[in-house]
């Protein structure tokens, strides 16, 4: 297994909404291949009245940022190359790591950098930041789309939710 940790990583960090349950944070390391090499999940939080007053509009980027997101990128062993979300709020876990991470969408390029089907941006105007990820990413772009990752993270929070 030594080799493995040293193959490069790739992290996919996303958030669910449960209404049932609370807010999950999910953290999926892949090898190249899109392979699972780690997976992480949060307990539920459930926002309380107060917090939602008392935050106000940063609510989303405390609770993606700090509780879920910075918790998860701690959990795990293998240092990836790159952490993707396909979550906005969740970008506010930034300034908690020091790895770099993009925010992966549907869109047109036009804020990023389009690779596979997808669209990779990144902290707005750095074109170094940009072209480290894009050259670290395109291995793993050539095997997998770079959103289907997030739907396994949802479909396995979904799943534990069930027992």
């Amino acid at each position: 297994m030594e080799h493995a940790q040293q193959a490069p990583a790739y992290g996919f960090l996303t958030a669910v909404d449960s209404p049932t349950h609370g807010l999950f944070g999910g953290y999926l390391l892949v090898d190249a291949a899109g392979r699972p090499l780690e997976f992480h999940c949060t307990a539920p939080v459930k926002v309380s009245r107060a917090q939602q007053i008392l935050y106000g509009a940063t609510l989303q980027g405390h609770l993606h940022g700090r509780q879920l997101g910075a918790t998860l990128l701690a959990e795990g062993s293998v240092k990836p190359l790159v952490v993707l979300t396909d979550v906005e709020s969740m970008l506010a876990v930034r300034p908690h790591t020091s790895l770099p991470v993009g925010l992966v969408s549907h869109g047109d390029a036009g804020a990023g950098f389009a690779l596979g089907g997808a669209c990779v941006s990144g902290p707005a105007g750095d074109q170094a930041w940009e072209a480290a990820v894009r050259e670290r990413l395109e291995p793993l772009a050539e095997a997998v789309d770079l959103r289907e990752p997030f739907d396994r993270i949802r479909a396995a929070i979904e799943e534990a939710q069930k027992h």
